[in-house]
C-alpha cells in the first residue's frame, strides 16, 4: 500500500499546479512576480476513506476554496477507478518578510488580482 504521507506531497504538487496555472507563471517564479517570500503550509488534514495500491492510477481535483485577507484553504479529493479514497485541505498563507525581523516571515495581503485570476480560472 502507498504510505499515507505521500498524499500530502501530492495535495503540494496540486496546489503549485493551480497556481501555475490560474496565474501563468512557474512555481520558481511566484516569490519574484509577485514580491513575497511564497506561500507556507500552515495547516494540514486529510482523511483516509479507502487504501491507495501500488499502480493504482489516482484522479486528483484541488481548488482553492476559500480566501481570507493573507490566507487560503486548498481542499483535495483523490480518487481511484470513480472512488474517493483520499479528501484532504490545507491552509496556506501568501508570505512575505517581517518588515521587523526580516529573518522571519508575515502574511501580506493577497493581491485582489490573484483572487480574480482564480475565480476566473475556475
Amino acid at each position: 500500500m502507498v504510505f499515507n504521507s505521500r498524499f500530502f506531497e501530492y495535495f503540494d504538487w496540486s496546489v503549485w499546479r493551480l497556481f501555475e496555472e490560474a496565474l501563468a507563471v512557474k512555481p520558481n517564479e511566484l516569490a519574484r512576480v509577485f514580491g513575497i517570500v511564497g506561500i507556507p503550509l500552515v495547516d494540514a488534514k486529510a482523511r483516509f476513506l479507502r487504501p491507495a495500491r501500488f499502480n493504482d492510477v489516482a484522479h486528483i481535483a484541488s481548488e482553492v476554496t476559500q480566501f481570507k485577507r493573507s490566507s487560503f484553504e486548498v481542499t483535495h479529493r483523490i480518487s481511484i477507478a470513480g472512488e474517493l479514497a483520499v479528501e484532504g485541505s490545507e491552509i496556506r498563507v501568501w508570505a512575505g518578510r517581517d518588515p521587523e525581523d526580516p529573518a522571519k516571515l508575515k502574511g501580506a495581503p493577497i493581491p485582489a488580482a490573484v483572487i480574480a485570476r482564480f475565480r476566473t480560472a475556475a
